[in-house]
């Protein structure tokens, strides 16, 4: 039986009709999941995604102190609440354009940098630990080290990093301690006097450091609790306390703000206040990988001014505060763009009764 071939216009109308045909029909049921089964998922593609931004691949999950503005040799913050101690104070904080750092992973966007404090902010506020009383102490261990320069200038030397253990009263009423490998302990008052540079060669001034009270730039746990939890405001007390400390108000809060995550123990909203304060300063972008002081590789939240960037490491699945590191945003005399002049990992927080004691 002879069948005579489909013109290929007839075989063009029937497609069409079924495709009208078919678009006339209902949509076939999409079977939902219980919520035992929403829940898990919804965890796993979250855990996913975190795993991948912002640096768009799979990233190498990692375990889990105030300073002078003294160019690359700066011990952290404490330091400057010694008995007898020098403050070197930078003038030269003028505001200036931003410069593209040479950091290891690469510098994105400012909007990134925003929604990945988004991310930080929330793990923090879900933060659960111990409260720390009036009476106790803060104690802070951590791995620090900062490139020194010779006088006759040069390319900056790294020393290895070494350990580092500071003892802050909660409420500023009791002396602290602090303890580097290397060096006798320093007493840390609340109200020790210090000599104040106010630049390279300048004639030190005596004064006292806490003379006014606690403060965004001498803060104790009591203060850094009671800070405002709206990021508006807290960034507004941030800049108002900082006024004075620079030209540059953008790069003040940002300093601010790190000095005050790496030597504070701030409660949970407070935590996520800061990160959100954080977000709101201009020129926060984010370098998708940087390792801390131990090595620990993680996504940084950066800043740069003035010939260096400044980055805040976390864990990419936690969004746990790692640590800090600061490198040469531009190539100089002190060395190629991308030389590390300052790092460091926080290692233990807690709450102690007394100082010398780690738990």
């Amino acid at each position: 039986m002879n069948a005579s071939p489909r013109h290929p216009t007839d075989q063009a109308a029937e497609e069409n009709e079924r495709l009208v045909l078919t678009g006339l029909l209902p949509p076939p049921p999409v079977p939902g999941l219980a919520p035992d089964r929403a829940l898990p998922l919804k965890q796993a593609l979250l855990a996913e995604a975190a795993a991948t931004e912002p640096s768009g691949r799979p990233a190498t999950r990692a375990p889990r102190c105030r300073r002078p503005a003294v160019r690359f040799v700066a011990p952290a913050v404490a330091c400057a609440l010694a008995v007898g101690g020098v403050v070197m104070v930078d003038r030269t904080d003028a505001p200036g354009p931003a410069t593209p750092a040479a950091a290891d992973g690469g510098t994105t966007r400012a909007p990134e940098a925003a929604r990945l404090l988004d991310r930080i902010a929330l793990a923090a506020a879900g933060e659960r630990r111990q409260t720390v009383r009036a009476d106790q102490f803060v104690y802070i261990e951590s791995r620090v080290a900062y490139a020194a320069q010779s006088a006759g200038g040069g390319p900056v030397t790294m020393p290895p990093a070494h350990t580092r253990q500071v003892w802050l009263s909660a409420d500023g009423s009791r002396p602290g301690l602090l303890r580097e490998a290397g060096s006798p302990d320093t007493g840390l008052a609340a109200d020790g006097p210090v000599d104040t540079l106010d630049g390279p060669g300048a004639t030190p001034r005596p004064g006292r450091l806490n003379a006014s009270g606690p403060s965004v730039s001498s803060p104790t746990h009591a203060y850094v609790a009671s800070l405002p939890t709206d990021p508006d405001a807290l960034l507004k007390r941030i800049r108002d306390e900082t006024r004075g400390q620079g030209r540059d108000p953008d790069q003040r809060a940002f300093t601010a703000i790190g000095d005050l995550l790496a030597e504070t123990w701030a409660p949970p909203r407070v935590g996520a206040a800061l990160y959100r304060a954080a977000a709101k300063i201009p020129g926060v972008t984010v370098v998708r990988a940087a390792t801390d002081a131990t090595g620990r590789e993680g996504v940084a939240v950066a800043r740069t001014a003035h010939g260096q960037q400044t980055q805040w490491i976390f864990d990419r699945t936690t969004y746990a505060f790692l640590g800090e590191r600061t490198v040469l945003a531009e190539a100089g005399d002190a060395g190629p763009a991308g030389t590390v002049v300052g790092t460091s990992a926080i290692l233990t927080r807690a709450a102690v009764d007394r100082t010398g004691r780690t738990a």
